[in-house]
């Protein structure tokens, strides 16, 4: 994604959180676009990475093992307690330990870069994490949803094959084979991605429109609390181990923006709608905060040109 598409999204997703909100009938019946729309949108991700996106990660595999394990272990950690001191309703609280256990953000590597931080480390992140999610996903959210919700894993690592590692594949081959042909269309490619995201956003909310008056502040509380601290502890983990301002920022935006649209799409295929919401939440408010801190951090430097995988 270009800056003025990261720009837009939070935008795009306020503005069609209203519409939702008040006319939920315009969006609501659009429940069966939701699948293609996310296989758009990892298709659109792929076109976007090369060969040497996934061969970078030898370069210096312990970040990417830090990166992953940050990801994938901490968030639905972090969703699983704070779903328990919110006292979250059972599917809500699926919901937002699904997202926990979602891959990097679509936005990340923008967002990234405009902070100041290590493009090449978090495009490597977002690549990686994203192919492990067939395993991790389903995984971590067996281990931490409560047992009286069926987590159907296989399934799931199925339906992430379907909808996430083939079409992220098929758009690096044409990437790499077409790659002069397809530069002509990869300026629109990131607004294609917005707006598939705002359409997701929009036709979940609206399907839980009642739910979503009731449960809003306590939601928006927890989805904003797990977003806070994914960033926070991303940045703070890797301090702790010496590494630079670069790396910090880095693991800080990966760790805390999580691919928000896959958890709606899992959540409302294999819980409930309602389930989703905490998903469509997240995509809205970590752009928020995803933006706000790369305006924040570009005022500073970050070491980036010091570092061997810029």
């Amino acid at each position: 994604m270009n800056s003025r598409s990261v720009l837009f999204l939070p935008i795009g997703a306020i503005l069609v959180t209203i519409v939702a909100i008040i006319y939920p009938a315009l969006l609501a019946d659009y429940g069966k676009a939701i699948v293609p729309m996310l296989g758009l949108v990892m298709f659109a991700m792929g076109m976007t990475l090369k060969p040497a996106d996934f061969k970078r990660v030898f370069d210096e595999p312990s970040l990417i093992i830090i990166g992953v394990s940050l990801q994938y272990f901490l968030m639905p950690l972090i969703a699983w307690a704070l779903s328990h001191v919110l006292g979250l309703p059972l599917l809500l609280a699926a919901g937002l330990i699904l997202v926990g256990a979602c891959p990097g953000g679509t936005a990340s590597n923008v967002i990234c870069f405009l902070a100041g931080g290590n493009v090449a480390l978090s495009i490597s992140l977002t690549a990686v994490s994203t192919l492990l999610a067939v395993l991790l996903t389903p995984l971590m959210t067996l281990v931490y949803v409560d047992q009286s919700i069926d987590v159907p894993m296989v399934k799931m690592m199925l339906n992430l094959v379907l909808i996430v590692i083939l079409p992220v594949l098929a758009g690096v081959l044409i990437n790499s084979r077409y790659q002069k042909r397809v530069e002509r269309i990869k300026s629109f490619l990131p607004m294609v991605s917005v707006l598939s995201i705002i359409f997701i956003i929009g036709v979940i909310l609206a399907k839980n429109q009642p739910q979503l008056i009731d449960v809003g502040i306590l939601l928006f509380i927890a989805v904003t609390l797990h977003n806070i601290l994914g960033l926070m502890m991303g940045y703070s983990v890797t301090k702790l181990l010496g590494y630079d301002e670069s790396i910090c920022r880095t693991m800080s935006i990966e760790v805390g923006m999580q691919n928000s649209g896959l958890g709606v799409v899992l959540a409302n295929q294999y819980f409930t709608a309602l389930a989703a919401l905490p998903g469509a939440l997240f995509s809205i408010w970590h752009n928020i905060s995803g933006s706000f801190l790369a305006v924040v951090w570009s005022r500073t430097k970050s070491g980036t040109e010091n570092h061997p995988l810029k």
